[in-house]
């Protein structure tokens, strides 16, 4: 917790010339930034009496609230369904590594394993289950509403996905409490115009009244063909939640590498599962899916930024704090060109990545 105090006391950061996207539009607007948190500079002004202890010229770049990865299961080597005794250094290098891509937070993510690996994982591992955010489960299987019911009430976040349940077994896990799709269209019935299953929550007018359904999708140009991509955007766009999906293989180039129990091929931008031609995650960092996603949907700049900072922060109920550049959110945000390319990233309003020094 930062005091009250300790933080007036601190540093004031001043980013000038530059657009940040805030409440769905970019603004030509300085952001302020003073012990980690976003800063209100009217209060700075009238109330303080202070001025900025260093200004930083962005040179007209995009400023956007840091990316949000809820669905990440490895990279660079590292694969999270893996147990071993020195997790931590495997999750910080898959923590540093996806920093140039823009992301400041990310879920790291076990694949579909036996019972006994997710045992292993997460107690001897990844320790207390109170750590756990997400749990993508099939609704058409037996005690699947208890199942929802006790697992949103320690607020863990439901998911439904793998499965191949139609629309009203996908409506009545809804009612339970589910509140994501995981993955859309992949690991699920096809769409079917009698009964479109998972997809159909999409448009459903059977939901409660005011619950936003999220969902995953995989825009790395290879999981989902852009026309789908588009349907769901224009379908219901404020629950389109960008994941990668990424596997340990993000970032290793063409060969064979491991995925859990799998075997996986990586030829060029697809992983299959070895021998088979079936897909088996993504190579496709979190950067390369905000843009393909925004030439593919033909979005607005700012909606395809929101679908991986806002929507992923409001699915796991951290819109106060992530996803967002509104005054008392934590400083993680990402520097753009034009063309969405990163050109830096910060946590906490410290510089953690950049690309000119990356280059050197």
């Amino acid at each position: 917790m930062r005091g009250e105090q300790g933080a007036a006391g601190a540093r004031v950061l001043q980013f000038t010339n530059c657009r940040i996207l805030r409440g769905g539009k970019l603004l030509r607007e300085d952001l302020w930034v003073r012990g980690g948190r976003i800063l209100d500079p009217e209060k700075l002004f009238f109330e303080e009496r202070r001025v900025a202890d260093e200004r930083r010229d962005c040179g007209g770049r995009i400023l956007a609230p840091g990316f949000i990865d809820v669905q990440i299961n490895g990279g660079f080597g590292v694969d999270f369904s893996q147990a071993t005794e020195d997790v931590g250094s495997g999750v910080a290098l898959v923590a540093r590594r996806i920093l140039s891509h823009g992301v400041t937070s990310f879920c790291p993510t076990l694949v579909t394993s036996p019972p006994e690996v997710y045992h292993k994982d997460l107690l001897a591992t990844y320790g207390p289950l109170d750590n756990v955010r997400i749990v993508t489960l099939a609704p058409e299987l037996g005690r699947s509403h208890e199942v929802i019911r006790a697992l949103t009430a320690r607020g863990i976040c439901v998911s439904l996905g793998h499965s191949v349940a139609d629309l009203r077994a996908a409506e009545d896990a809804v009612w339970s409490g589910a509140t994501f799709i995981t993955h859309l269209f992949n690991a699920m019935l096809p769409f079917h115009h009698r009964d479109p299953g998972i997809v159909g929550l999409l448009t459903s007018d059977r939901l409660p009244a005011g619950r936003c359904i999220f969902y995953g999708m995989i825009a790395d140009g290879t999981h989902t063909n852009p026309a789908a991509l588009r349907i769901a955007h224009r379908a219901h766009p404020q629950g389109l939640v960008l994941v990668t999906d990424a596997i340990p293989a993000l970032g290793l180039g063409n060969g064979r590498h491991t995925l859990g129990q799998q075997e996986v091929e990586v030829d060029g931008l697809t992983a299959y599962v070895a021998g088979t031609k079936t897909l088996s995650g993504s190579i496709a960092p979190m950067d390369v899916c905000v843009r393909h996603f925004l030439q593919a949907t033909g979005c607005s700049m700012e909606s395809a930024l929101e679908a991986a900072s806002l929507h992923p922060a409001q699915l796991l109920g951290l819109e106060k704090s992530k996803g967002t550049l509104d005054f008392g959110a934590d400083a993680d945000f990402v520097v753009l060109d034009d063309s969405l390319h990163v050109q830096a990233t910060y946590i906490s309003g410290e510089l953690v990545w950049q690309a000119d020094a990356a280059r050197q």
